[in-house]
Protein backbone atom coordinates (compact mmCIF):
# COMPACT_ATOMS: atom_id res chain seq x y z
CA UNK A 1 0.00 0.00 0.00
CA UNK A 2 1.43 3.44 -0.93
CA UNK A 3 2.14 6.10 1.68
CA UNK A 4 -0.41 8.91 2.10
CA UNK A 5 0.08 11.42 -0.72
CA UNK A 6 -1.85 14.67 -1.04
CA UNK A 7 -1.76 16.95 -4.06
CA UNK A 8 -1.76 20.52 -2.70
CA UNK A 9 -0.75 22.77 -5.57
CA UNK A 10 0.16 23.16 -9.20
CA UNK A 11 2.95 25.44 -10.43
CA UNK A 12 2.90 27.23 -13.77
CA UNK A 13 6.18 28.06 -15.50
CA UNK A 14 6.24 31.58 -16.95
CA UNK A 15 8.48 34.40 -18.12
CA UNK A 16 6.58 36.82 -15.85
CA UNK A 17 5.57 35.23 -12.54
CA UNK A 18 4.55 38.46 -10.80
CA UNK A 19 2.31 39.66 -13.63
CA UNK A 20 0.75 36.24 -14.07
CA UNK A 21 0.13 35.72 -10.34
CA UNK A 22 -1.57 39.11 -10.14
CA UNK A 23 -3.66 38.29 -13.24
CA UNK A 24 -4.95 35.04 -11.68
CA UNK A 25 -5.41 36.68 -8.26
CA UNK A 26 -7.69 39.27 -9.87
CA UNK A 27 -9.45 36.71 -12.06
CA UNK A 28 -10.19 34.35 -9.15
CA UNK A 29 -10.59 36.92 -6.38
CA UNK A 30 -7.63 35.37 -4.53
CA UNK A 31 -4.58 36.96 -2.95
CA UNK A 32 -0.89 36.29 -3.30
CA UNK A 33 0.03 34.29 -0.19
CA UNK A 34 3.78 33.93 -0.80
CA UNK A 35 6.14 35.99 -2.93
CA UNK A 36 9.83 35.24 -3.37
CA UNK A 37 12.17 37.46 -5.35
CA UNK A 38 14.68 36.44 -7.99
CA UNK A 39 17.44 33.99 -7.17
CA UNK A 40 21.13 34.60 -7.62
CA UNK A 41 21.94 35.50 -11.24
CA UNK A 42 18.26 35.76 -12.18
CA UNK A 43 16.71 38.83 -13.80
CA UNK A 44 14.52 41.24 -11.84
CA UNK A 45 11.27 39.73 -13.20
CA UNK A 46 12.20 36.28 -11.86
CA UNK A 47 10.79 34.77 -8.70
CA UNK A 48 8.06 32.51 -7.36
CA UNK A 49 4.58 33.42 -6.14
CA UNK A 50 1.80 31.34 -4.66
CA UNK A 51 -1.95 31.96 -4.68
CA UNK A 52 -4.19 30.22 -2.19
CA UNK A 53 -7.98 30.01 -2.10
CA UNK A 54 -9.62 32.45 0.32
CA UNK A 55 -10.23 31.25 3.89
CA UNK A 56 -13.10 28.79 4.00
CA UNK A 57 -12.79 27.78 0.34
CA UNK A 58 -11.22 24.52 -0.76
CA UNK A 59 -8.99 24.03 -3.76
CA UNK A 60 -5.44 23.68 -4.91
CA UNK A 61 -2.93 26.47 -4.48
CA UNK A 62 -1.42 27.81 -7.70
CA UNK A 63 2.25 28.76 -7.96
CA UNK A 64 3.95 30.85 -10.64
CA UNK A 65 7.62 30.15 -11.22
CA UNK A 66 10.08 32.00 -13.44
CA UNK A 67 11.33 29.93 -16.36
CA UNK A 68 14.45 31.36 -18.00
CA UNK A 69 13.84 29.49 -21.25
CA UNK A 70 10.06 29.92 -21.34
CA UNK A 71 8.49 29.65 -24.79
CA UNK A 72 4.90 30.78 -25.21
CA UNK A 73 2.71 27.75 -26.02
CA UNK A 74 0.53 27.41 -29.10
CA UNK A 75 -3.06 26.25 -28.68
CA UNK A 76 -4.42 24.14 -30.17
CA UNK A 77 -1.21 22.19 -30.60
CA UNK A 78 0.71 22.36 -33.86
CA UNK A 79 3.51 20.11 -35.10
CA UNK A 80 6.93 21.53 -34.26
CA UNK A 81 5.54 24.28 -32.00
CA UNK A 82 5.75 24.66 -28.23
CA UNK A 83 2.59 22.97 -26.95
CA UNK A 84 0.90 23.55 -23.61
CA UNK A 85 1.69 20.69 -21.23
CA UNK A 86 -1.19 21.52 -18.87
CA UNK A 87 -3.99 23.99 -18.39
CA UNK A 88 -6.19 25.19 -15.55
CA UNK A 89 -9.92 24.37 -15.54
CA UNK A 90 -12.14 26.94 -13.82
CA UNK A 91 -15.80 26.12 -13.12
CA UNK A 92 -18.19 29.05 -13.59
CA UNK A 93 -21.92 29.68 -13.13
CA UNK A 94 -22.34 32.08 -16.07
CA UNK A 95 -20.05 31.41 -19.04
CA UNK A 96 -20.59 34.68 -20.98
CA UNK A 97 -20.08 36.76 -17.81
CA UNK A 98 -16.97 34.76 -16.90
CA UNK A 99 -15.49 35.28 -20.38
CA UNK A 100 -16.20 39.01 -20.15
CA UNK A 101 -14.56 39.15 -16.70
CA UNK A 102 -11.51 37.18 -17.88
CA UNK A 103 -11.06 39.54 -20.82
CA UNK A 104 -11.34 42.57 -18.51
CA UNK A 105 -8.57 41.00 -16.38
CA UNK A 106 -6.26 40.64 -19.41
CA UNK A 107 -7.11 37.27 -20.97
CA UNK A 108 -8.01 36.72 -24.60
CA UNK A 109 -10.44 34.18 -25.97
CA UNK A 110 -8.73 31.51 -28.07
CA UNK A 111 -9.72 31.46 -31.74
CA UNK A 112 -10.59 27.76 -31.62
CA UNK A 113 -13.34 26.64 -29.23
CA UNK A 114 -13.85 22.84 -29.16
CA UNK A 115 -16.93 22.63 -26.91
CA UNK A 116 -20.16 24.55 -26.46
CA UNK A 117 -20.07 24.80 -22.65
CA UNK A 118 -16.33 25.52 -22.41
CA UNK A 119 -14.37 28.60 -23.39
CA UNK A 120 -10.64 28.29 -23.89
CA UNK A 121 -8.90 31.48 -22.83
CA UNK A 122 -5.25 32.54 -22.99
CA UNK A 123 -3.64 34.30 -20.05
CA UNK A 124 -1.20 37.22 -20.54
CA UNK A 125 1.76 34.84 -21.02
CA UNK A 126 -0.09 32.56 -23.46
CA UNK A 127 -1.09 29.68 -21.18
CA UNK A 128 -4.50 28.27 -22.07
CA UNK A 129 -7.09 27.93 -19.33
CA UNK A 130 -10.69 26.78 -19.59
CA UNK A 131 -13.83 28.34 -18.20
CA UNK A 132 -16.62 25.76 -18.06
CA UNK A 133 -20.18 25.29 -16.83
Amino acid sequence: MPPHLQLTSVTVGTSQPRELARFYARLLGWQVAVEEGPGTDEPEQAGWLLLRPPAGESGLSVGFEYEREYVRPVWPSEPGAQNASQHLDIKVDDLPAAVEWAVSCGAVEAAYQPQENVRVMLDPDGHPFCLFL
